[in-house]
Protein backbone atom coordinates (compact mmCIF):
# COMPACT_ATOMS: atom_id res chain seq x y z
CA UNK A 1 0.00 0.00 0.00
CA UNK A 2 2.67 2.45 0.37
CA UNK A 3 4.29 2.13 -2.90
CA UNK A 4 0.46 2.71 -4.18
CA UNK A 5 0.32 5.96 -1.82
CA UNK A 6 3.79 6.91 -3.26
CA UNK A 7 3.44 5.95 -6.67
CA UNK A 8 0.02 8.59 -6.96
CA UNK A 9 2.11 11.00 -5.06
CA UNK A 10 4.80 10.87 -7.77
CA UNK A 11 2.30 11.02 -10.78
CA UNK A 12 -0.05 13.89 -9.30
CA UNK A 13 3.34 15.65 -8.75
CA UNK A 14 4.49 14.41 -12.44
CA UNK A 15 0.87 16.35 -13.59
CA UNK A 16 1.68 19.61 -11.76
CA UNK A 17 5.40 19.42 -13.13
CA UNK A 18 3.76 19.54 -16.39
CA UNK A 19 1.27 22.43 -16.01
CA UNK A 20 4.20 24.32 -14.47
CA UNK A 21 6.03 23.58 -17.97
CA UNK A 22 3.07 24.74 -19.96
CA UNK A 23 2.15 27.64 -17.99
CA UNK A 24 5.61 28.90 -18.65
CA UNK A 25 5.20 27.80 -22.53
CA UNK A 26 2.28 29.97 -22.92
CA UNK A 27 4.27 32.63 -21.40
CA UNK A 28 6.87 32.71 -23.51
CA UNK A 29 4.98 31.54 -26.60
CA UNK A 30 2.08 33.69 -26.12
CA UNK A 31 0.03 30.58 -27.08
CA UNK A 32 -2.61 29.95 -24.53
CA UNK A 33 -3.68 25.96 -23.79
CA UNK A 34 -6.26 26.26 -21.16
CA UNK A 35 -8.08 22.99 -21.36
CA UNK A 36 -4.79 20.85 -21.21
CA UNK A 37 -3.65 23.03 -18.31
CA UNK A 38 -6.71 22.36 -16.76
CA UNK A 39 -6.66 18.82 -17.37
CA UNK A 40 -2.84 18.55 -16.00
CA UNK A 41 -4.60 20.27 -12.75
CA UNK A 42 -7.65 17.95 -12.29
CA UNK A 43 -5.50 14.87 -13.26
CA UNK A 44 -2.74 15.91 -10.76
CA UNK A 45 -5.61 16.80 -8.04
CA UNK A 46 -7.28 13.39 -8.84
CA UNK A 47 -4.12 11.23 -8.47
CA UNK A 48 -2.96 13.34 -5.60
CA UNK A 49 -6.20 12.28 -3.85
CA UNK A 50 -5.93 8.53 -4.57
CA UNK A 51 -2.50 8.90 -2.71
CA UNK A 52 -4.49 10.65 0.53
CA UNK A 53 -7.45 7.96 -0.02
CA UNK A 54 -4.86 5.09 0.06
CA UNK A 55 -3.06 6.55 3.24
CA UNK A 56 -6.84 7.36 5.14
CA UNK A 57 -7.10 3.54 4.53
CA UNK A 58 -3.53 2.41 5.91
CA UNK A 59 -3.22 4.65 9.06
CA UNK A 60 -6.68 4.82 9.71
CA UNK A 61 -7.50 8.91 9.59
CA UNK A 62 -7.38 11.85 7.33
CA UNK A 63 -4.06 14.16 6.66
CA UNK A 64 -4.21 16.41 9.33
CA UNK A 65 -1.37 15.82 11.56
CA UNK A 66 2.62 15.59 10.53
CA UNK A 67 4.29 17.63 7.49
CA UNK A 68 3.89 15.25 4.76
CA UNK A 69 -0.11 14.58 5.46
CA UNK A 70 -0.45 18.70 5.70
CA UNK A 71 1.18 18.81 2.32
CA UNK A 72 -0.46 15.98 0.45
CA UNK A 73 -4.45 17.79 1.48
CA UNK A 74 -2.92 20.56 0.19
CA UNK A 75 -1.39 19.94 -2.74
CA UNK A 76 -5.10 18.11 -3.13
CA UNK A 77 -6.61 20.73 -2.57
CA UNK A 78 -5.21 23.67 -4.09
CA UNK A 79 -4.38 21.94 -7.58
CA UNK A 80 -8.22 21.22 -7.68
CA UNK A 81 -9.33 24.34 -6.35
CA UNK A 82 -7.17 26.51 -8.52
CA UNK A 83 -7.86 24.36 -11.21
CA UNK A 84 -11.38 24.72 -11.06
CA UNK A 85 -10.98 28.54 -10.73
CA UNK A 86 -9.21 28.30 -14.14
CA UNK A 87 -11.93 26.69 -16.53
CA UNK A 88 -14.62 28.66 -14.21
CA UNK A 89 -13.12 32.63 -14.22
CA UNK A 90 -11.26 33.10 -17.91
CA UNK A 91 -9.54 36.10 -16.18
CA UNK A 92 -7.85 34.37 -13.76
CA UNK A 93 -5.67 32.22 -16.67
CA UNK A 94 -3.15 34.85 -17.28
CA UNK A 95 -1.60 34.56 -14.06
CA UNK A 96 -1.62 30.37 -14.25
CA UNK A 97 2.04 30.44 -14.08
CA UNK A 98 2.83 32.17 -10.86
CA UNK A 99 0.30 29.62 -9.03
CA UNK A 100 1.76 26.62 -10.85
CA UNK A 101 4.98 27.68 -9.57
CA UNK A 102 3.60 27.67 -5.89
CA UNK A 103 2.30 24.08 -6.05
CA UNK A 104 5.19 22.98 -7.78
CA UNK A 105 7.35 23.66 -5.27
CA UNK A 106 5.30 21.80 -2.65
CA UNK A 107 4.53 18.90 -4.81
CA UNK A 108 8.65 18.65 -4.87
CA UNK A 109 8.77 19.53 -0.77
CA UNK A 110 6.19 16.91 0.12
CA UNK A 111 7.98 13.91 -1.93
CA UNK A 112 10.54 14.70 0.07
CA UNK A 113 9.61 14.48 3.36
CA UNK A 114 9.30 11.17 5.80
CA UNK A 115 5.83 9.17 5.58
CA UNK A 116 5.39 7.85 9.16
CA UNK A 117 2.31 7.52 9.83
CA UNK A 118 0.90 8.83 13.46
CA UNK A 119 -1.70 8.66 16.01
CA UNK A 120 -4.62 10.51 15.29
CA UNK A 121 -5.38 12.58 18.97
CA UNK A 122 -9.00 11.94 20.62
CA UNK A 123 -9.14 16.23 20.42
CA UNK A 124 -9.46 15.50 16.23
CA UNK A 125 -12.55 13.25 16.79
CA UNK A 126 -15.11 16.48 16.61
CA UNK A 127 -17.00 18.18 13.36
CA UNK A 128 -16.08 21.52 13.82
CA UNK A 129 -12.09 20.04 12.73
CA UNK A 130 -13.85 19.77 9.41
CA UNK A 131 -15.07 22.80 8.59
CA UNK A 132 -12.27 24.41 10.31
CA UNK A 133 -9.70 22.60 7.48
CA UNK A 134 -12.29 22.71 4.79
CA UNK A 135 -12.64 26.96 5.38
CA UNK A 136 -8.78 26.38 5.14
CA UNK A 137 -8.84 24.76 1.96
CA UNK A 138 -10.75 27.42 0.36
CA UNK A 139 -9.03 30.81 1.73
CA UNK A 140 -5.74 29.32 0.50
CA UNK A 141 -6.84 28.39 -2.67
CA UNK A 142 -8.87 32.19 -3.22
CA UNK A 143 -5.23 33.52 -1.53
CA UNK A 144 -3.79 31.45 -4.34
CA UNK A 145 -5.56 33.21 -6.84
CA UNK A 146 -5.55 36.76 -5.51
CA UNK A 147 -1.37 36.53 -5.59
CA UNK A 148 -0.97 34.93 -8.60
CA UNK A 149 -2.67 37.72 -10.49
CA UNK A 150 -1.15 40.09 -8.57
CA UNK A 151 1.78 38.91 -8.84
CA UNK A 152 1.40 39.62 -12.84
CA UNK A 153 0.31 42.75 -11.88
CA UNK A 154 3.80 43.41 -10.36
CA UNK A 155 5.31 42.29 -14.08
CA UNK A 156 7.11 45.34 -15.75
CA UNK A 157 4.89 46.72 -18.63
CA UNK A 158 6.70 45.20 -21.43
CA UNK A 159 6.01 41.75 -20.24
CA UNK A 160 2.46 42.67 -18.35
CA UNK A 161 0.20 44.04 -21.64
CA UNK A 162 1.30 41.26 -23.60
CA UNK A 163 -0.13 38.61 -21.43
CA UNK A 164 -3.01 40.63 -20.77
CA UNK A 165 -3.75 41.06 -24.60
CA UNK A 166 -3.31 37.11 -25.37
CA UNK A 167 -5.73 35.75 -22.30
CA UNK A 168 -9.69 36.30 -22.93
CA UNK A 169 -11.22 38.82 -20.15
CA UNK A 170 -7.80 39.42 -18.57
CA UNK A 171 -7.18 42.84 -18.86
CA UNK A 172 -11.59 43.93 -18.26
CA UNK A 173 -11.58 44.80 -14.46
CA UNK A 174 -8.08 43.21 -13.60
CA UNK A 175 -7.08 45.56 -10.37
CA UNK A 176 -10.86 44.40 -8.88
CA UNK A 177 -10.62 40.74 -9.82
CA UNK A 178 -7.49 40.82 -7.46
CA UNK A 179 -9.18 42.08 -4.54
CA UNK A 180 -12.48 40.14 -4.69
CA UNK A 181 -10.42 37.04 -5.05
CA UNK A 182 -8.80 38.37 -1.60
CA UNK A 183 -11.99 39.39 -0.28
CA UNK A 184 -13.37 35.87 -1.10
CA UNK A 185 -10.19 34.83 0.70
CA UNK A 186 -10.68 37.07 3.83
CA UNK A 187 -14.23 35.24 4.47
CA UNK A 188 -13.19 31.90 4.28
CA UNK A 189 -10.10 32.21 6.71
CA UNK A 190 -12.83 34.36 9.31
CA UNK A 191 -14.79 31.70 9.05
CA UNK A 192 -11.54 28.96 9.66
CA UNK A 193 -10.53 31.21 12.71
CA UNK A 194 -14.09 30.90 13.82
CA UNK A 195 -14.40 27.48 13.63
CA UNK A 196 -11.24 26.42 14.90
CA UNK A 197 -11.81 28.01 17.82
CA UNK A 198 -15.29 26.09 18.72
CA UNK A 199 -13.07 23.13 18.43
CA UNK A 200 -10.70 24.21 20.61
CA UNK A 201 -13.57 24.99 22.73
CA UNK A 202 -14.50 21.30 22.64
CA UNK A 203 -11.52 19.50 22.34
CA UNK A 204 -9.29 21.79 25.33
CA UNK A 205 -11.85 23.89 27.16
CA UNK A 206 -10.54 26.56 25.73
CA UNK A 207 -11.63 28.79 22.57
CA UNK A 208 -7.92 30.56 22.00
CA UNK A 209 -4.66 30.02 23.16
CA UNK A 210 -2.09 31.41 21.13
CA UNK A 211 -0.27 28.75 20.30
CA UNK A 212 2.14 29.27 17.38
CA UNK A 213 -0.33 28.29 14.53
CA UNK A 214 -3.13 30.32 16.46
CA UNK A 215 -0.92 33.00 16.56
CA UNK A 216 0.11 33.24 12.80
CA UNK A 217 -3.24 32.61 11.61
CA UNK A 218 -4.31 35.92 13.72
CA UNK A 219 -1.09 37.79 12.23
CA UNK A 220 -2.45 36.60 8.62
CA UNK A 221 -5.99 38.00 9.34
CA UNK A 222 -4.54 41.02 10.49
CA UNK A 223 -2.85 41.87 7.64
CA UNK A 224 -5.84 40.57 5.12
CA UNK A 225 -7.57 43.11 7.19
CA UNK A 226 -4.92 46.21 6.63
CA UNK A 227 -4.94 45.44 3.01
CA UNK A 228 -7.91 45.43 2.74
CA UNK A 229 -9.33 48.48 4.71
CA UNK A 230 -6.30 50.27 2.60
CA UNK A 231 -7.56 49.41 -0.31
CA UNK A 232 -10.88 51.46 0.36
CA UNK A 233 -9.49 53.75 2.58
CA UNK A 234 -6.83 55.20 0.52
CA UNK A 235 -5.80 55.97 -2.99
CA UNK A 236 -2.88 53.19 -3.00
CA UNK A 237 -0.38 53.46 -6.46
CA UNK A 238 -1.73 49.92 -7.95
CA UNK A 239 1.82 47.97 -7.19
CA UNK A 240 1.85 48.55 -3.62
CA UNK A 241 -1.67 47.44 -3.36
CA UNK A 242 -0.34 44.01 -4.96
CA UNK A 243 2.67 44.13 -3.02
CA UNK A 244 0.44 44.09 0.23
CA UNK A 245 -1.73 40.72 -1.36
CA UNK A 246 1.48 39.17 -1.91
CA UNK A 247 2.46 39.86 1.52
CA UNK A 248 -0.40 38.54 2.72
CA UNK A 249 0.28 34.95 1.03
CA UNK A 250 3.61 34.89 1.96
CA UNK A 251 2.31 35.09 5.94
CA UNK A 252 -0.37 32.29 4.78
CA UNK A 253 2.29 30.08 3.31
CA UNK A 254 4.31 30.57 6.74
CA UNK A 255 1.61 29.62 8.26
CA UNK A 256 -0.23 26.64 6.83
CA UNK A 257 3.99 25.20 5.69
CA UNK A 258 6.50 27.21 8.38
CA UNK A 259 5.06 26.26 11.43
CA UNK A 260 4.01 22.94 10.99
CA UNK A 261 7.93 22.30 9.88
CA UNK A 262 8.84 24.10 12.80
CA UNK A 263 6.49 23.55 15.97
CA UNK A 264 6.45 21.00 18.43
CA UNK A 265 3.10 22.62 19.91
CA UNK A 266 0.01 19.84 20.16
CA UNK A 267 -1.90 22.01 17.55
CA UNK A 268 0.66 21.83 15.02
CA UNK A 269 -1.50 20.52 11.99
CA UNK A 270 -5.17 20.43 10.82
CA UNK A 271 -4.55 23.49 8.09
Amino acid sequence: MIAYELTGLLAGTACYAAGASLALYEVLARRPRPRLLQACLLTGAFLIGVAIAIRWGRVGHGPFLDMYEILLSNLFSLGLLYGLAHWRFPGVRVAALPAMAVIAVLSTWAVGVPREAGVLPATYENSWLWVHVIAGKLFLGACLVATSLAVVGLFPARWREPLLRIYQGAREGFQPRVWRWLAGAFVCLSLMLVAGAVWAQDAWGRYWNWDPLETWAFATWVAMVAALHARIAFRMPENVGYGLVAGVFVLAFLTFFGVPYVSTAPHQGAV
